[in-house]
């Protein structure tokens, strides 16, 4: 074999044998970001305070506390929740002076926009993942009626993007619960919010012209987390019937959009808490279904199908549970079902039944048994690509409608160096690896629509509120205090990002 002959080898072999690493024309490469997690401006342009305006920071050891003041003026905490917090009798919700709050300011997407824009533009973004802060359009709930500050923010940023030519995807709710609701309505329990809910959803998409995917709920099967190996029965309770209550909202804002504006799309999204067997005992094989129909499907084929799962009462028989289940809200499910189907993926993890499997490390309650195969991240987080293939095959082939993978990043230490570099080489080996995933599995059959970066720009992470744990292809200055210049500098994997959008996935060296 002469030199010719070995490089064309080695040219098929790259490519599969003659396909290009390659993704569909108008494939939505981008980056992502939430409201309560980059935004910042907690209480400006009329905003009123969300659950999280009220958590403290963590880490990996010890959880986000929300803090409350008592009738006799002294304060506490209690641990954070996604949506809630067990309060005692006659406490409020309270900002004690005393202790610092990483959402508040975050890294202040509310005053840099503009420039945070402008250079997901030079990242190649054809598409930005984002959510609206339901406190900023309805600050006291819809009597109080809308905050036009709050609207005009998000027609800028809107307008901001569309001057690029960056299609805003916009979820609705994403772990920013205005505290107001709580206060006044006990939250999701409180089937009144269904209807808060759905009247934040139509407006929104009735004065967002300039925003054409839309998704409901973000990691709507996130309200779980705190229940999965809960023994309190009353919890477990509580939080099926929240999810219940979010999927009926869901629902109904999701016919609201197919019956007004067949033009545009709307889709849901889950967390991606994928597992596999331990072992090959079908014991495991069997727990670890058990597990993605609790912790994934469950939520996802009533998105998608319209109605519960065949296990869902089994399920609810075996947790003791009995859900407020209206006849209309039954039909509303059945009516409402989304365009295309997201979910994120940072990592996998291991069921078994055996006891000698190593428990997986990180700050999430369902980590699971660690897998012996796969390395970790700074956080404890099995780094898994080929796994994302995996599932995405398993996703397509249940629901058959687009899905996306909106939310894929690798959180880490990282420097800042002398001379504004920051040297990110995990990073970038991290990206690569899961887009050659996604490029088989689309080479394969999957209908994968798009692709957007976790934390395109660095925030606070939702779990343990740090921002040292960072995402972005962009550095924030700023620490886990708020101290810092807040100037922005790119990481050597923005250049490297900025290769493998423009090429629309060619180029991965």
């Amino acid at each position: 074999m002469n030199v010719l002959d070995k490089n064309k080898l080695k040219d098929i072999v790259k490519n599969k044998g003659g396909r290009k690493m390659s993704f569909p024309k108008g494939f939505l490469w981008g980056g992502d970001i939430s409201a309560n997690q980059c935004e910042g401006g907690w209480d400006e342009g009329g905003k009123s305070p969300n659950m999280t305006d009220y958590h403290t920071g963590g880490n990996v050891n010890e959880p986000r506390m929300a803090t409350y003041i008592m009738p006799d003026g002294t304060y506490g905490k209690t641990p954070a929740m996604i949506e809630n917090c067990n309060l005692p009798d006659g406490a409020k919700l309270a900002i004690n002076p005393d202790e610092f709050y990483p959402n508040h300011k975050a890294t202040d997407f509310y005053h840099h926009y503009k420039e945070d824009i402008a250079m997901f533009a030079e990242l190649g973004f054809k598409a930005f993942n984002m959510t609206l802060s339901w406190a900023r359009i309805f600050p006291k709930g819809i009597k109080a009626g809308i905050n036009p500050e709050g609207v005009e923010f998000y027609h800028n940023v809107f307008k901001e993007c569309l001057k690029y030519g960056i299609e805003p995807l916009v979820h609705l709710y994403k772990y920013d619960m205005p505290a107001f609701y709580i206060e006044e309505l006990g939250g999701w329990k409180n089937r009144t919010l269904i209807g808060e809910f759905v009247e934040f959803g139509k407006v929104s998409i009735d004065e967002f012209q300039e925003v054409t995917y839309w998704s409901t709920f973000n990691e709507i099967n996130a309200a779980q987390f705190s229940i999965l190996d809960s023994s309190n029965q009353e919890e477990v309770q509580r939080q099926y019937q929240v999810l219940h209550n979010q999927l009926v909202a869901s629902a109904k804002v999701v016919k609201y959009l197919h019956d007004n504006y067949p033009n545009k799309k709307i889709g849901c999204m889950q967390a991606g808490i994928f597992t596999h067997a331990l072992t090959c005992d079908p014991n495991d094989e069997l727990a670890n279904q058990k597990e993605m129909h609790k912790n994934f499907w469950y939520a996802g084929d009533v998105f998608v199908r319209g109605y519960y799962p065949s296990y869902a009462k089994h399920l609810w028989k075996e947790l003791n549970i009995t859900l407020d289940i209206t006849e209309e809200d039954t039909k509303a499910l059945k009516d409402g079902t989304v365009d295309f189907f997201e979910f994120s993926y940072y990592f996998s993890n291991c069921v078994t039944t055996h006891l000698d499997g190593e428990e997986a490390t990180g700050n999430l309650n369902f980590m699971g048994k660690k897998n012996p195969y796969l390395k970790q991240s700074d956080w404890g987080w099995a780094i898994d690509p080929k796994g994302l293939k995996y599932f995405m095959h398993e996703i397509y082939d249940r629901y058959q409608i687009p899905i996306m993978n909106c939310e894929n990043g690798l959180g880490a230490y990282d420097t800042l160096e002398e001379d504004g570099t920051v040297h990110d080489q995990y990073r970038i080996d991290y990206m690569r690896e899961h887009v050659k995933a996604m490029s088989e599995g689309i080479d394969e059959g999957v209908d994968l629509m798009g692709y957007t970066w976790w934390g395109c720009i660095d925030l606070v992470s939702a779990g343990t509120g740090e921002i040292r744990k960072r995402y972005g292809f962009i550095y924030v200055d700023v620490d886990d205090f708020g101290n810092g210049t807040y100037k922005r500098y790119k990481k050597d994997s923005f250049e490297y990002c900025k290769k493998v959008y423009t090429s629309n996935g060619e180029d991965l060296d």
